[in-house]
């Protein structure tokens, strides 16, 4: 991986990472184990190797390894948002002081209602994803919330009507194929 002053050094190709990404290499059974996992993350690890036709203590050796890297940084269910109460969805970006940044993602995540955020370049610093009750509660997480962070100059709303979940990445397809 990087030095702690996040350069690269000469060392980070020959641990398995690429020069100038951040992940090491996966290959083809890993890369299945990812994709059985994002398709049923409550798979057993029995039923994850006969998936992806490795034994057992190799499937649970890869998934322990995957999780050590920081390539599966956790399980989780996924959400209707509006089935469990969350009926207003909004994206907020955040335009912020120059240099702000830590004390702005720290209040971010202290933030209730504020499932995601992404600092990101262009003519916005911050692309943050609220869920909430109501637009109510919208208001005052964008008005009396995000915006008494030090730090944010300004702010801009755009309500979700719909949404959908894309393909994402084909993790069980060999990268460049």
């Amino acid at each position: 991986m990087g030095r702690e002053d996040g350069q690269m050094s000469n060392d980070d190709a020959a641990d398995g990472a690429w020069p100038g990404r951040s992940a090491g290499r996966l290959d083809a059974v890993d890369r299945a184990i990812i994709a059985e996992l994002l398709r049923d993350g409550r798979i057993s690890v029995r039923a994850l190797a006969e998936n992806v036709h490795v034994s057992r203590a190799n499937a649970y050796a890869r998934l322990t390894r995957l999780m050590d890297d920081g390539v599966i940084t956790g399980f989780t269910a996924e959400l209707a948002p509006h089935r469990a109460g969350l009926g207003t969805s909004a994206y907020v970006s955040i335009t912020i002081e120059q240099n702000s940044w830590r004390a702005v993602s720290a209040g971010l995540k202290e933030i209730t209602y504020v499932e995601h955020f992404a600092m990101v370049g262009g003519d916005y610093d911050v692309l943050a994803l609220v869920r909430a009750p109501d637009n109510a509660a919208l208001r005052h997480v964008v008005l009396e919330r995000v915006q008494d962070i030090p730090g944010v100059r300004a702010t801009r709303t755009w309500l979700v009507f719909d949404e959908a979940r894309g393909r994402g990445a084909a993790w069980g397809a060999v990268p460049g194929a």
